[in-house]
């Protein structure tokens, strides 16, 4: 069985895979020994994989939101974009790394190729971070997917409609923090 919503189930993996294969990336252009370009390449093609899922499960989660602010839309359409950028920047990566291996006869060749999908990794790394972030703020901040307890629910939901912030709605200070 699977969970309901499933975006946020799946969208963990790229995030780790993504942050994972960037250093891992950057370590194979100066060492290509141990397998470290197969193991970079693998890590990077689940990674694009887990992106390319998640990107379609969060776009057919997006109606979950409901109705929000223009504040919540906003930081609802960034998480979405950002999550793009991260399933383009890993796919990427993940085919120049996919031939990189591939090129085992043209080392020098090879090693350009690994160099442009570690800069491919780095982007999807800091993306994916992006979309995180913006992610947590459309969950903690805006509160969609929260399952609001029964008697804090019409508060929630007039606080969200009305731009409010969860926080405050349900009597917490908002800090400076936010």
């Amino acid at each position: 069985m699977l969970p309901d919503p499933l975006h946020p189930a799946i969208v963990h993996f790229p995030i780790v895979l993504f942050l994972l294969g960037a250093p891992l990336a950057v370590i194979a252009v100066f060492v290509r020994k141990w397998h470290l370009p197969v193991l970079v390449a693998m890590v990077l093609a689940m990674g694009a994989a887990g992106a390319a899922v998640a990107t379609f499960t969060g776009g057919q989660n997006a109606e979950m939101a409901g109705e929000l602010a223009v504040k919540g839309e906003q930081v609802l359409d960034e998480h979405g974009e950002w999550g793009e950028r991260a399933r383009n920047a890993g796919v990427i990566a993940a085919t120049l790394a996919i031939i990189s291996v591939a090129l085992v006869r043209h080392p020098a060749a090879g090693r350009l190729l690994g160099a442009f999908a570690a800069l491919a990794a780095i982007a999807a790394a800091l993306s994916v971070a992006q979309a995180g972030h913006y992610g947590g703020q459309v969950v903690y901040k805006y509160g969609v997917g929260v399952n609001a307890s029964a008697g804090t629910a019409n508060v929630t939901t007039e606080a969200l409609k009305q731009g409010g912030d969860i926080r405050k709605s349900e009597g917490k200070k908002k800090t400076d923090d936010d």
